[in-house]
């Protein structure tokens, strides 16, 4: 039996954990993902999020940033009845602002990934935690994240939400030493 992060325990965070979580991406489309996702997950668990990600494709024009930062207030009135997803204007909102914002970051950067991962030198931190609790809830480098991402104009951008969105694409390497994952060299 393979031993994994203690918060990988079932379905669908298993999956997450073992073919996703702290495996570096760089696909900007992917990373806008994460970021709406992770700002839905803000108050709520992880699991809540996973298991309404098909509803977020598809109310968030599979995640495509051009489309999302188009979206009108009717838009947003249509999304708050869509049962598939968490129906919260301000998060709703956000998701459509931080698009737009994407947009530019992607225009003045060339990328967003290029614009993110200048944040750890373009590769991913390792860390050498043994346990869940010993894992921080936010770094400094998230609170510089954050605090640019804000400056930027971007919402649900904390530096809890930007350190879990960095696990999750991979700019830090969160595994604990006992996870068949540690090791690996993505």
């Amino acid at each position: 039996m393979k031993k994994r992060c203690q918060w990988a325990k079932d379905e669908p965070n298993i999956t997450y954990h073992d073919t996703e979580w702290g495996i570096p991406q760089h696909d900007d489309q992917k990373l806008f993902e994460f970021l709406i996702l992770e700002g839905a997950q803000a108050g709520l668990s992880w699991t809540t999020i996973l298991k309404r990600r098909d509803g977020y494709r598809n109310a968030f024009s599979n995640f495509d940033a051009k489309k999302v930062s188009k979206f009108t207030q009717k838009h947003v009135e249509k999304l708050l009845h869509d049962e598939s997803i968490i129906r919260n204007k301000l998060k709703i909102s956000s998701a459509i602002k931080n698009a737009q914002m994407f947009l530019k970051i992607q225009e003045e950067f060339g990328s967003f990934d290029k614009y993110l991962w200048a944040f750890v030198d373009d590769k991913p931190v390792k860390n050498k935690f043994k346990k869940l609790s010993d894992i921080p809830s936010s770094t400094e480098i998230s609170e510089k994240l954050s605090q640019d991402l804000k400056k930027r104009g971007f919402n649900f951008v904390g530096p809890t939400i930007c350190y879990a969105f960095m696990q999750a694409i991979g700019m830090v390497n969160d595994h604990t030493s006992e996870c068949f994952l540690y090791r690996n060299n993505f």
